[in-house]
């Protein structure tokens, strides 16, 4: 369906066994590079991506911010637009259509957003939220912060109609240990007055006014009521039944959990260690890839960089 050098799709893999196969196998003949960059998997996510003809690259992970920018700087990325995607979302037919359409105009486009349908539970909500996935190779960058990193582009971006599905955790233990993480990362990141994502301005861009309800939610009276009441009846979960009434619930929860622990925190005069996920080794066949080699070398001159402008700065 795409033409050669179109499209490259990247993903940010660890242990991903379940949701890999299907993400691979609905890209191929669609996309025209698929790379994986996996943060050293233990169980068959890389056996699996290589079946698939992926290009794999291995890194520890950092945090989601990094990982994502070394992606873009140190991946031989060739096609003329680039797109993120997780092993647990999916394109329709007519949404891939749709891009592939955008990406073959001539519009003065720099990327494309699109709308990203929740699933729990095993059912898709009504909730829906407007994120930014596609954009010219070389444009972007990623905020670089630990967890809830967001795409950076000078530009114009436009909208598509079609729907991506996020097929979440597939089962609530799962969400709950990925939440537990998240939250701890959330809240090591407002104890140590880490930036945010973007500037924190009401009368700004989309993403500066969520920063700046962000940065001002916990000193919002009664924010928890809000904020269920936003969930429940301005995301429509209330149309989903009792898993709609789960969902807000939980989503209140996951805001509470990064309080509680800031405030632990703040008690204790400590910042928690950073939660990591289980993770091994390097896989011997990405290791002696010169694909990899290249990878390891040209992140090795980034962060070299990186240290020299903190260093300027400081």
């Amino acid at each position: 369906m795409a033409m050669a050098g179109l499209i490259s799709v990247i993903m940010l893999t660890l242990n991903e066994e379940e949701n890999l196969p299907g993400a691979l196998e609905h890209l191929r003949g669609w996309a025209d590079e698929v790379f994986v960059v996996d943060s050293l998997s233990t169980d068959r996510t890389v056996d699996i991506a290589l079946e698939a003809g992926a290009m794999v690259v291995q890194r520890p992970f950092t945090n989601f911010g990094d990982q994502w920018n070394f992606a873009l700087h140190c991946l031989p990325i060739s096609s003329a637009w680039t797109m993120k995607m997780d092993p647990d979302e999916r394109l329709s037919v007519p949404l891939m259509e749709e891009i592939t359409e955008a990406l073959r105009s001539d519009q003065e486009i720099t990327g494309y957003s699109m709308d990203l349908r929740l699933w729990f539970m095993g059912e898709p909500l009504h909730a829906m939220g407007e994120v930014l996935r596609i954009w010219r190779t070389g444009s972007c960058q990623f905020s670089d912060v630990l967890v809830n990193e967001h795409l950076i582009i000078e530009g114009r971006i436009q909208k598509l109609k079609g729907i991506m599905e996020h097929l979440d955790s597939p089962t609530l233990h799962h969400w709950f240990e990925k939440q537990n993480r998240y939250t701890t990362m959330e809240a090591i990141m407002r104890m140590r007055k880490d930036a945010l994502a973007a500037d924190a301005k009401w009368w700004g861009s989309a993403l500066e006014r969520r920063m700046f309800l962000k940065k001002i939610f916990y000193r919002i009276p009664f924010r928890y009521s809000l904020l269920w009441l936003y969930e429940f009846f301005y995301r429509q979960a209330y149309r989903d039944g009792r898993v709609g009434l789960a969902w807000a619930h939980l989503r209140v929860e996951v805001m509470r959990n990064i309080e509680y622990k800031y405030k632990e925190m703040v008690k204790k005069g400590t910042i928690s260690e950073m939660p990591k996920a289980k993770s091994g080794d390097y896989d011997p066949r990405i290791l002696s890839s010169a694909l990899q080699a290249e990878a390891m070398e040209k992140d090795k001159s980034r962060l070299q960089g990186k240290r020299t402008q903190m260093s300027s700065e400081g």
